[in-house]
């Protein structure tokens, strides 16, 4: 029986997965087999050495230790993708927002509440004139990070008649299967922020996007744009963006990420983190998830892994073994070599790397002991080790 500790809700269309006969899910355990997460932060957390997969139900893994769990051998699992249709629609809705002047025009009716109705229509008539917006036909929408996301948004811009200019030097090749082929090339940030009226911003966080928009990159904006953050916060400085719309360089700045230099500011549209709120990206963040962990738990198999390479083998015997490693030279001379003095043959093997990781799957023909797997752990540099006998 495998131990799944829960420290959020995860949708119970996911945890269905994991069969009652197999997996018992728990809100506390001192010693589970796996992790299943969404926005607790687990940095503070005292990790059990019982834990072998964590799997965040969701997109952006700053919340976990992948440095640390990656020191153990412990993949760290996400669901890229799965919420991308609710965060596209959300982007939509802040590109209307803005275009339009739906923040102000709605603070502007609240702040007509307990008028009588002949001077509520007066006020209306006289007020509306602030809110004049523009129609997204014809405007060019800057998206910077082609990933799912990004060209899911940049679909949908292209749908309602927006010009689109996209960078991502990172982009896969997957996704540039994906893109709309009317999307432009853009050879830099700055190439798309000079050109663009509206620009989202679809890049994940890292140490080389933190401040990715600063003061000097929203100077080379158009006086009176609109700058959308969808992805993560700190991939904008606030302090900036607060000065950009103060001096009109930029017309609005809609975030995903509530901030309290933004608080207040007539020309910040700030929602409360809802990019993947839904029902639907909720469900399918916690099914792939479940899946992608069961997969691994079981097989040994790595999907979507934040810190591992991807490595899936067909089961060509019921007896596997799973090796974590360092990405050193005759690893894998050492680990068959094992298996050699211990008279076991190798049915099949699959060995990739990714950075400093490395991850091996081997078949043998016969069961394996005690003795081997120990002799493997043993190898300088193996982080973990795992039989996985299927039974039947």
């Amino acid at each position: 029986m495998l131990e799944i500790l829960v420290l959020n809700p995860i949708a119970r269309v996911g945890l269905e997965r994991l069969p009652d006969e197999h997996y018992r899910v728990v809100n506390k355990s001192a010693q589970p087999d796996a992790i299943l997460v969404r926005s607790r932060d687990m940095h503070a957390m005292e990790i059990p050495s019982s834990v072998r997969a964590v799997g965040r139900a969701g997109a952006g893994t700053n919340n976990i230790p992948v440095a640390a769990l990656s020191a153990r051998g412990v993949p760290v699992f996400n669901a890229p993708g799965a919420n991308a249709n609710a965060v596209k629609e959300l982007v939509v809705a802040g590109l209307l927002m803005a275009a339009r002047n739906l923040g102000r025009a709605l603070e502007f009716v609240r702040s007509l509440a307990g008028e009588e109705d002949p001077v509520l229509a007066r006020r209306v008539e006289e007020g509306k004139k602030e809110f004049a917006g523009v129609e997204l036909p014809g405007r060019r929408l800057g998206v910077i990070g082609l990933g799912k996301v990004g060209s899911l948004v940049a679909d949908a811009a292209i749908k309602l008649g927006m010009e689109v200019l996209g960078h991502d030097p990172e982009i896969t090749v997957e996704a540039a299967w994906s893109l709309p082929s009317q999307v432009k090339k853009a050879h830099s940030i700055e190439e798309v922020l000079r050109a663009s009226e509206f620009v989202t911003l679809h890049v994940p966080l890292l140490e080389a996007t933190r401040h990715l928009i600063g003061a000097s990159r929203l100077e080379l904006m158009q006086p009176g744009a609109v700058l959308l953050n969808f992805a993560r916060d700190e991939i904008v400085d606030a302090a900036a963006v607060v000065a950009a719309l103060d001096s009109g360089k930029l017309k609005c700045y809609v975030s995903d990420f509530p901030a309290r230099a933004l608080a207040g500011h007539p020309g910040v549209i700030a929602l409360p983190h809802l990019g993947a709120s839904t029902r639907e990206a909720e469900d399918n963040c916690a099914v792939m998830v479940v899946d992608q962990v069961r997969d691994y738990l079981e097989d040994g198999n790595i999907r979507n892994a934040v810190n591992f390479p991807e490595v899936a083998m067909a089961r060509e015997s019921p007896y596997r073994v799973a090796v974590a490693n360092a990405n050193v030279p005759n690893m894998l001379g050492q680990i068959s070599g094992a298996m050699a003095n211990a008279g076991l043959n190798i049915h099949n093997m699959i060995n990739r790397s990714r950075g400093e990781m490395a991850y091996t799957l081997v078949d043998v023909d016969s069961s394996v002991g005690e003795p081997v797997i120990r002799a493997i752990a043993s190898i300088r540099g193996v982080l973990g080790v795992r039989y996985l006998p299927r039974e039947g």
